[in-house]
This record gives C-alpha cells, sequence and structure tokens, in this order.
C-alpha cells in the first residue's frame, strides 16, 4: 500500500502550493483509517518541503515518480520516501530515502544502533543506513516484481536537520553507510547527485503500482528456516526494534561485573518476532561459546524445533538449546549464562506434571542465569495458571538483586504484517478498545462462514500448497477420540460435519503432521507456532448479544486444563474468577485467530454471534439506538441544526446517492450538521449523505448513511467515488449521481487505436448490476464529486 504517488512534477506543485501534507494525511486516513498524529503531519510538512528543493534539479525527470508513506509486504514497517525511474541503461530503479528530522545525534557501543531525541527522551534507534538497506532488502525478499524483472533497488538517508555529521558517517557504522550513504543538511545537492546516479529516465510504467500490486513471494516460516539459522545463515533480517532488542541483549550478556544479575523484558504481540529475535540470539549467543539454552512452557514449539532440527544436529545438542520452563528447580545460581524464555507469559508458579514442584518458575529461571530474556504477551496468557506478567518478573528480579530492562517489538511479520488487523481483533474481541474499526485496506484474509464444513474445506484447498493451513477450536467439547479413536469430538449434525480433536500420537508435533490438516487443534498445540492459514472455530463459550461479548467458562469442556479451579474460584470469589476466565476466554481465541500469516477463516457457533461479525466485515458495527428523535431516517446520531455549532460535527447533504445507476437530478443544499461518532474525526471537506440501492451493498447497506470527503485529490484509480454525469438519462433513475469503484481503461479498438474508457465497477451480491462504462467523450460531462469513506 501507498499511501501518496505521484509523478515528481505533480510533487513540487503540491509542496510549493503548502498542500503536501494535507494531501498525504487525507491519503492516510482514507487507507489506514486513522489520523496521523500532528508531529506526523508536521514531518510531512516539513521533511517534503527538504525534498522539494533536492528533487527541483532539472536532470532528476520530470516524471520520475514519488511514492511516500509505502508500506512493505508482509511487515508492518512503511517507507518515507521512493523516488522511481530508469537508470542510465534503461533498467527500472527505485531509490528508498530515509528521512529524519533529528538535529542531534550520539554515538553507540551497539552496531547499527545510535542515540537521539526523540519525543520527549534520549533514545536509542536503528541507524538511518541500516534502516534504509533493510527496507530495501525487504522489498527484494518479498516482491516478485522486483527478483523477476531485475529492478534495481538502492537505499539512502537524508537527514536534513542535522548540521555535523562526525557521528552519524562514524567509521563503527561504516558497513551499514557503505550499503546506503547518509546525507546531511548542507548535502542537498550531493543527494541530488545520488539520485540522478540512479534515475536517469522518467517511470513510464508505474514501477511501485506494480510492485504493490504484484504478486508476493511466500512468507518464511520461523520452524522451516530454523536449521540453517542455527548454522549461522541469515534468514529473517532484524529490522528497527527487534535489532535494538538483539543488540541490548548482546550488551547484557557482555556488560562487566558478571555476578550482577541482568534481566530483559521484550513485550510484543503476536507476529512481532520475539521466536524470531530468540533463535539468532540462541545461535549466536552459542556460536560466542556462552552457555545459552532456549525456554519454553509450551511443548509445541520445541516439539516443532527439535523434529525440524533432527537429521540436521546431533540429539545431544537439541536436547541442550531446548528446554522446558520447569526443569531449573534446582540448578545452581549463575550456571547459565544466558537463559532465552520465549512465550514467557505461559509460565506457571509450580512445576511438575502435578504442579507440585519447585516455588516460581519465574524465581528459578532468574536465579539459574546471569542474564535471563523474558519475551511476554500478556494477552497471550490463556489459562488460569500462567503467571508470567511484567510484574511477576520484575518483583522477582528485584528479589534475586538482578537489573531490569525492557524492550518493546512492534515490527508485525504476521497477520501479512497487520498491525490494523491484530487491533481489529483487539476492539472486536472487546480486549481493549481500538480506532480499528473495520476490516477495510487490509492486506489480510479474514472470512466469516456460515458452515463448518465449507471452512474445513476451504482450509484443506489452502493446505495443498505447503502444508501450512489447520482448522482450530476453543476447547468446547470433550476428547471422547482419546479413548476411542473412532468416535468424533466435534459435531455439527446440521451441516453433515464431524472431526476429531488432535491426534494423541501426534502430541505436540500436530500442526506439521500432513494429514493433520483433518483434525482440529486447540490452543496448546499451536501457541508460539504459526500457519499461513488458520481456521478458528468459536465455541458457545463466546457469544456476542446486543453488540456486546459474553463469555461463559462453564460452556468450555470439562476436560480443559486451562480453566481449572474455576468452578471452586466462583464460590470463593465469584467477580474474580467471571473476570479471569473471562481475560482468559478472550485471549484464546485472540490467539487462535493470529496464528495464520495470511489469513484466518472463522465459523461462530453462535447464530447472533456469527451475524455480528458478517456485518462488521460490511464496514459496519451494531450500535445501539440513540435515544432521540431525528428527521434523517436511520440516521442514529446526533444532529445540529443550521445556524448552530458542535464538536466533531459535519454537514448532512440532502441527497442520495444512487448504488444502482445514476439517480435523479438532485439539489446538494444542507441544513443541519451531524455529530460523527467518536471513532470519526471531522475534517474539513467531510460531510454526511445517504446510499440507497445495493449495487454497493457488499461495501454499503442499502438506505446506509455515510462519511464522504468533497473533490478527492490524487488518483482515483481503485476508490469508490460519488460521480455526477450531466447529460446520462437512465431509463429507470433518471440522470446526475451514482456511486461505483471508479477504474480507468484503456482499450484498443477496432482501427488499433488505443481508447480511454471510465469504468464504474459495482460491488454488489446481486448480479443484475453491470459496471457503467464511459467514453471518453462521456466522461467529459463527468464529474467525481467526493470520495466515500465509511459507513457512519
Amino acid at each position: 500500500m501507498i499511501v501518496y504517488t505521484a509523478r515528481k512534477s505533480k510533487f513540487l506543485d503540491d509542496v510549493l502550493d503548502d498542500q503536501i501534507h494535507k494531501v498525504i494525511h487525507r491519503e492516510f486516513q482514507r487507507k489506514l483509517y486513522r489520523r496521523a498524529g500532528e508531529s506526523e503531519v508536521n514531518s510531512w510538512r516539513n521533511s517534503m518541503k527538504e525534498m522539494r528543493q533536492v528533487l527541483t534539479d532539472p536532470d532528476i525527470p520530470g516524471d520520475s515518480r514519488v511514492s511516500i508513506e509505502y508500506n512493505i509486504p508482509l511487515t508492518g514497517k512503511r517507507i518515507d520516501f521512493i523516488l522511481t525511474g530508469r537508470n542510465a541503461q534503461l533498467e527500472e530503479c527505485a531509490v528508498i530515502i530515509e528521512l529524519k528530522q533529528w538535529s542531534d545525534v550520539q554515538a553507540t557501543g551497539q552496531d547499527a544502533v545510535v542515540n537521539t531525541w526523540l519525543g520527549k527522551s534520549n533514545i536509542n534507534t536503528p541507524h538511518p543506513s541500516y534502516q534504509a538497506w533493510t527496507y530495501a532488502a525487504l522489498i527484494e525478499d518479498y516482491s516478485e516484481v522486483v527478483q523477476n524483472e531485475q529492478v534495481r533497488l538502492s537505499a539512502c538517508a537524508y537527514l536534513h536537520n542535522l548540521k555535523i555529521d562526525t557521528v552519524i558517517n562514524d567509521p563503527f557504522y561504516k558497513a551499514h553507510t557503505d550499503r546506503a550513504p547518509v546525507f546531511i543538511s548542507k548535502d542537498a545537492r550531493k543527494l541530488s547527485d545520488f539520485l540522478k546516479q540512479h534515475v536517469k529516465y522518467g517511470d513510464q510504467n508505474d514501477l511501485m503500482y506494480r510492485i504493490e500490486h504484484g504478486k508476493i513471494r511466500p512468507s518464511k516460516n520461523l520452524a522451516d528456516s530454523l536449521a540453517s539459522m542455527l548454522q549461522g545463515k541469515r534468514e529473517f533480517l532484524m529490522i528497527d526494534d527487534q535489532k535494538l532488542v538483539y543488540e541490548m541483549a548482546l550488551d547484557l550478556a557482555h556488560a562487566r561485573g558478571p555476578e550482577q544479575k541482568r534481566v530483559l523484558i521484550v513485550e510484543g504481540g503476536p507476529g512481532t518476532g520475539k521466536s524470531v529475535v530468540a533463535i539468532n540470539l540462541l545461535n549466536e549467543f552459542t556460536q560466542q561459546g556462552k552457555v545459552c539454552q532456549y525456554v519454553s512452557k509450551n511443548a509445541a514449539p520445541r516439539a516443532v524445533f527439535e523434529a525440524k532440527l533432527t537429521g540436521t544436529f546431533k540429539k545431544t545438542r537439541i536436547t541442550n538449546m531446548f528446554k522446558g520452563s520447569g526443569g531449573y528447580i534446582a540448578t545452581e545460581s549463575n550456571f547459565f549464562d544466558v537463559l532465552l524464555v520465549d512465550e514467557a507469559h505461559r509460565l506457571n508458579e509450580k512445576s511438575g506434571l502435578y504442579g507440585n514442584q519447585g516455588e516460581n518458575q519465574v524465581k528459578e529461571l532468574i536465579n539459574a542465569s546471569k542474564v535471563s530474556i523474558f519475551f511476554v504477551d500478556e494477552y497471550q496468557r490463556v489459562t488460569f495458571k500462567d503467571i508470567g506478567s511484567k510484574a511477576e518478573i520484575r518483583k522477582w528480579a528485584e528479589a534475586l538483586g538482578a537489573t531490569v530492562c525492557e524492550q518493546a517489538l512492534r515490527s508485525q511479520f504476521r497477520c501479512n504484517g497487520s498491525d490494523s488487523y491484530i487491533a481489529w481483533l483487539n476492539h472486536h474481541l472487546q480486549i481493549k478498545p481500538t480506532a480499528n474499526l473495520n476490516m477495510d485496506g487490509l492486506d489480510f484474509e479474514f472470512k466469516v462462514f456460515d458452515n463448518p464444513a465449507a471452512m474445513h474445506q476451504a482450509i484443506r484447498e489452502k493446505n495443498k500448497t505447503k502444508n501450512k493451513a489447520r482448522v482450530v477450536a476453543g476447547y468446547c467439547w470433550d476428547w471422547k477420540s482419546k479413548k476411542n479413536a473412532q468416535a468424533f469430538d466435534i459435531e455439527f449434525p446440521e451441516f453433515g460435519y464431524q472431526a476429531q480433536w488432535n491426534l494423541d500420537n501426534d502430541g505436540s508435533t500436530w500442526i506439521i503432521k500432513p494429514n493433520s490438516v483433518e483434525q482440529v487443534g486447540c490452543i496448546h498445540t499451536c501457541q508460539g507456532l504459526e500457519l499461513d492459514y488458520v481456521g478458528v472455530i468459536v465455541g458457545p463459550d463466546f457469544v456476542v448479544r446486543n453488540g456486546e461479548v459474553v463469555t461463559d467458562a462453564f460452556k468450555r469442556s470439562n476436560m480443559d486444563q486451562s480453566i481449572k479451579g474455576f468452578k471452586g474460584g466462583i464460590k470463593a470469589n465469584r467477580e474474580k474468577n467471571l473476570a479471569m476466565a473471562d481475560t482468559v476466554i478472550k485471549n484464546t481465541y485472540k490467539t487462535l485467530m493470529t496464528r495464520g500469516m495470511k489469513g484466518c477463516y472463522v465459523y461462530f457457533t453462535d447464530d447472533e454471534t456469527r451475524t455480528h461479525f458478517q456485518a462488521l466485515l460490511n464496514g459496519f458495527e451494531y450500535v445501539e439506538a440513540a435515544p432521540m428523535l431525528t428527521k434523517y431516517e436511520g440516521l442514529d446520531l446526533p444532529i445540529v441544526q443550521a445556524g448552530q455549532e458542535a464538536a466533531n460535527s459535519v454537514p448532512i447533504f440532502d441527497l442520495k446517492f444512487a448504488a444502482g445507476q445514476f439517480s435523479e437530478y438532485q439539489q446538494a443544499d444542507t441544513f443541519d450538521h451531524v455529530v460523527l461518532p467518536a471513532h470519526l474525526r471531522a475534517s474539513e471537506g467531510y460531510f454526511v449523505a445517504r446510499v440507497d440501492g445495493d449495487s454497493m451493498n457488499k461495501r454499503i447497506p442499502p438506505g446506509a448513511w455515510c462519511l464522504f470527503h468533497f473533490n478527492p485529490q490524487g488518483t482515483r484509480n481503485g476508490k469508490i467515488v460519488v460521480v455526477q454525469h450531466r447529460r446520462i438519462s437512465d431509463p429507470e433513475l433518471g440522470g446526475q449521481y451514482t456511486i461505483k469503484r471508479y477504474k480507468s481503461e484503456k482499450n484498443l479498438g477496432e482501427d488499433g487505436v488505443v481508447n480511454s474508457v471510465i469504468v464504474l465497477k459495482p460491488e454488489s451480491t446481486n448480479d443484475k448490476h453491470e459496471a457503467i462504462v464511459l467514453s471518453a467523450e462521456d466522461a467529459e460531462e463527468m464529474v467525481v464529486v467526493a470520495e466515500f469513506l465509511t459507513v457512519v
């Protein structure tokens, strides 16, 4: 996804008119469905003025293309600025420019890490050259267009407020500045010369559009890459916060005072690379001769890793590298140099088969090692016994005299790199509120099925490619097949569906066994692991009633150990245990729904819940009817009469846009304002109007009131827009307005002449609707009035 793209000449005009930051922000909101902070908007304004000075060089072709805020596929990272064109050899090329507003920078002793003022304090951050070249490498890794068409990628950094380059170009960082040179405030001409070396001719074939919409190479899987990583091969580029965590861990392990214990707490959500960093550190520390082990409470990741390493490493070496969290009860203090505790949120207080050994796993791990590194996501605590919180780790670190450092991982590598999908889940599973209310613009396949058999078959089809798709479920069904191999555990007779829980003889390696796609896994066999596609059966323990999530641990199977103690605890402290059960159930489904790197398919056993989530995918959510009267039927938001003012309000235009063909002529008069819901923010040019008809019902329910933006700037291709036509008169509805997906196409005519046409495409479950095709002559009478933003 690219937030802004234009030819160089158009970019220069947008900056000169002091509109560039507004245009970028408008596109940012439209594509990411959230507003940028004031500091980010100001950075666009300031940095783009500096880039205009660089690009005014007439030898940089006017038809080269500028792309701003490009989201790298399969990651959550955005590239500040890209210039595309052709080089002297006529090869297509892209120059990646990392922009910084830093005015001061300090060196550190960590590879590719510098220190600068960010926000309210000085913090360590990746060297901009390291950022730039790793971003280029990621594009090359993931884009088939770049690989197959031999696109040349170059990278650099521009710190346009920095006066002195002594630190940023220190020889200590030479390995990175050689790959991506750094330019500072006095180097605008040098940067122009650098760009001219790579971009001599214009971009006639819209390279970034092809990269954005081209095929993406299959994402890497940690388990598959494990052996080569432990043999020293670089399988995963550690970017930004991953690099910071890696370097901090190395620093802690080499710090003076070996008797001083050190603890590093690394917080990160699903897919942020916790395990990737842990395995990279395991390899590095082992190569350095340090006594280091990878620790996990959950047996499934260890079993899968061991299975993948069998045949490559000796059994004794594998056993020495991967351990369970309960094996450190009697370990002498500081026996290990480093312990890497992955999925630390799953740690228990007691150890042993019956949970009656030891005192506290967190205490025992810190005691056993000079350096303990805990990778934590408190939103993945999925049993009553899970105690691995940051507070618990800090408590025992202090008790054992250890110094504590903390870092966070935010770069998203699962769910197609979509932080927004994780936020969407948090919001709609009602774990915590976020601004991500719909799935629009997310490069991640999320489907709600109304038939479990159809969902399971869809997963089977996905599994044929790489054996990377599985079905999992909440533990709401007894494991009858454990004692009777002929019995089925999960059954829906009305759909002819029956399935067994994961095979007992597969144990913790269920997720990689070829035939296990026929079974259903649970939280214990998939947490800490990843798939391409995951299918999730949500049981009756999680339902939605009138828009509110209601959890019920009594609907869990009695065989489920994750809520062991719940029923007894209810008698002692009902409120506390209900809250704990609510957290466990919600976290369980979030964890299951984030196992997929490319997609998640879901079947909800409860009808109302299924309808609720299907509605969410159509762009709106349940809203309790407001206790108010309104003359605008169906618009259940506060109305402000003409002449009055209210915060966060926009005009209501008394128009009905046809989601059919062009509607009857209407005069756009505005009388009142409507106060937008809290998750939407009013902005200049926004208005609300109603959409009639069902030709866009995949996105816009018939009769829905929607938020629009007048006179959209930039490309219209691919956007849903309101179009006005002054001449066309449809026999049924008359003339003037329609709302459709806009696409500009070039067609070869019979005489060999290329003709441009505008195609206005419906998106409907009703097959009767056809695209409106406007010839070049008709298009001259067409005006794009507004752009659709969202249903209100």
